[in-house]
């Protein structure tokens, strides 16, 4: 006997029927699996029961345990002592291998000094070093120094008032000045240097103090102005003063022009008639500037007015006459003849005529 799919279909012609009942059939038998599976879950916790539907795992019974406890101290055993060497804190601990404490940030290395301020000692300036100044437009500077005063070499002290704020190396150049050219001017007059007479050092402007000007070698702690010297006799060399002696002007002018890179004073602009401006610009090729014009001193009596005429000198007509002395007609006519001053009636009726010549 054959028995087909087809042929059942052929003889039995339900086929809505045989669907039904193969659902049915398919039901049953997920709803008889169903109970397994939830027992073959519940032997194993599931990972993220958030809603607490898997049953909780039974744990295992607890056996307590006898824990030895430690056993006292000797009393002859030394006192640990309560502080821990730093070595010992920075090592991991052997019983807590993963328990490491992070290493601490090790301290920034002290900035080393230049080797102008290895140089710059207390034997030649008292210049204290001050922090670094970082200012707007790059004003400021690195390795500064505050020059209070100069240390000549027989130990006397010029001091400088104020106090500038400078570079070490312009602070460096400015004390080779005073020791090296000053000292032998001040010789030469007799006395020697007690102060030096501080204009402007740091300042964090634009050049000649005008607004968007380039920033002026004052705002980077490289220039000083000097207005005087000050001698110990009471003397004040006046570097723009014309009653200075020219001389002594122009031996400052020569000395300041072989030291330092810029050097502006009277002649320059107007803004350096009362002072001279010293600094150390770099520029190309070495390059230098040099305007000072020293110029020749005032008189010392201004001639105002005319030196009274003294009683014993000749008359004026005589004086300016002498031919008048030989006696001729001529002079007779001109001593008689009347002043122009003194004009007749006739000429005084006369209107005046403005003068039509021109001046040449």
């Amino acid at each position: 006997m054959n028995f087909s799919l087809p042929d059942s279909r052929r003889k039995w012609s339900c086929r809505g029927y045989m669907s039904a009942g193969a659902a049915m059939v398919t039901v049953a038998l997920g709803l008889s699996l169903v109970p397994t599976e939830r027992a073959e879950a519940r032997k194993y916790v599931a990972p993220l029961d958030i809603f607490g539907l898997g049953a909780p795992r039974p744990r295992a019974a607890a056996h307590p345990a006898r824990i030895p406890l430690p056993r006292p101290r000797p009393e002859e055993a030394p006192k640990a002592s309560d502080e821990t060497t730093p070595e010992a804190e920075d090592k991991p601990s052997p019983d807590k291998p993963g328990d490491t404490k992070p290493a601490e940030a090790a301290p920034a290395a002290a900035k080393q000094p230049s080797a102008c301020r290895l140089a710059l000692t207390e034997e030649i300036a008292i210049a204290p070093s001050i922090p670094d100044i970082r200012g707007p437009g790059a004003c400021g500077g690195e390795d500064l120094v505050r020059l209070e005063a100069i240390v000549l070499p027989d130990k006397r002290k010029v001091m400088v008032k104020p106090a500038a704020i400078l570079r070490c190396t312009m602070a460096s150049a400015i004390a080779d000045w005073v020791r090296k050219d000053m000292v032998p001017l001040a010789a030469s007059l007799g006395s020697t240097i007690s102060d030096l007479d501080n204009f402007d050092s740091f300042e964090c402007r634009g050049r000649n103090r005008i607004a968007g000007a380039m920033l002026s070698e004052h705002g980077k702690a490289n220039a000083l102005d000097v207005r005087a010297i000050k001698l110990a006799n009471g003397q004040s060399i006046g570097l723009t003063d014309r009653t200075t002696s020219r001389d002594v002007r122009e031996r400052v002018l020569h000395s300041v022009c072989t030291r330092f890179s810029t050097v502006l004073g009277p002649g320059s602009d107007w803004y350096h008639e009362d002072h001279i401006h010293l600094d150390l610009a770099q520029r190309r090729n070495d390059y230098r500037i040099c305007q000072w014009n020293v110029w020749d001193p005032l008189p010392q009596v201004a001639p105002l007015l005319p030196a009274e005429r003294p009683e014993e000198a000749p008359p004026r007509e005589v004086a300016a006459k002498p031919e008048a002395k030989e006696g001729t007609d001529d002079g007779a006519a001109e001593k008689s003849a009347p002043p122009e001053d003194k004009a007749t009636p006739e000429k005084k009726a006369q209107p005046h005529k403005p003068a039509t010549k021109k001046r040449r």
